[in-house]
């Protein structure tokens, strides 16, 4: 098991940069043989509400994420938990906007806001564990490999919402790392089971690449857990 669990995380490095945007679809073709009855295998969806607890009067930035998951049986009712979060997003809204050394454009956005959007490939490393098959807990660290940021300018102007979107990806580090924690409820207690949980995340990185300004990310997920390819006890499960 140990074994199998070195691998997965190794592939998942590997194939990450290039082929994330068809890892759902791939999962779900997959599912029936992923699970067995030593791992759990499924998507994952839900909401999440970021932060940039470093900057002050930051406000919160709220964004979609969706990704696939594995538990891997330890002992009994202990698990492995890990998986990648394919769309996941971090930042904060709210900000004051900056000069871009143009005259004519800061002074259309100068009374505006900023938004610093940071797409984030999560990976977490959880240990898992479950209560009557029901309730369960987990916590470990978060690996995230960062890409595309943006910062969003937004101002109202005769009337009207303005906004222009600027790449700034060179203000960034690559990888984000920090403390995942939480628990969630399965619906049934079948081993696999569609769950509902929450999880909150705290970077423990510095993800810029400017001295003067430190991003560290923090987050609140609200997701679902739904098994796939497990067969008759998926249609069991789903009945409900």
């Amino acid at each position: 098991m140990k074994k199998q669990i070195r691998i997965f995380i190794l592939t998942v490095l590997i194939i990450l940069p290039s082929a994330l945007k068809s890892q759902v679809l791939i999962t779900i073709l997959l599912g029936d043989k992923l699970n067995t009855d030593k791992i759990e295998f499924g998507l994952v969806g839900g909401w999440n509400h970021a932060n940039i607890y470093t900057i002050d009067d930051a406000s919160a930035l709220n964004s979609l994420d969706i990704g696939f998951y594995f538990h891997f049986l330890l002992k009994n009712s202990s698990y492995f938990s890990t998986g990648v979060l394919v769309k996941s997003s971090v930042g904060a809204s709210g900000l004051p906007v900056y000069s871009m050394d143009d005259p004519d454009f800061d002074a259309v956005f100068k009374d505006g806001s900023l938004t610093k959007k940071i797409p984030v490939f999560y990976v977490p490393l959880l240990y898992h564990q479950r209560f009557n098959n029901r309730w369960y807990i987990e916590a470990g660290p978060q690996l995230g490999l960062i890409h595309q940021c943006v910062d969003i300018f937004e101002a109202e102007k005769l009337g009207g919402d303005l906004k222009f979107t600027l790449s700034v990806k060179d203000q960034y580090k690559h990888i984000d790392a920090g403390l995942l924690a939480g628990a969630g409820y399965k619906f049934r207690k079948q081993v696999k089971s569609m769950a509902v949980g929450i999880n909150y995340y705290y970077g423990l990185v510095d993800v810029s690449s400017d001295p003067a300004q430190e991003i560290r990310n923090s987050a609140l997920y609200f997701y679902i857990k739904i098994p796939i390819g497990v067969g008759k006890e998926k249609e069991v499960i789903l009945d409900i």
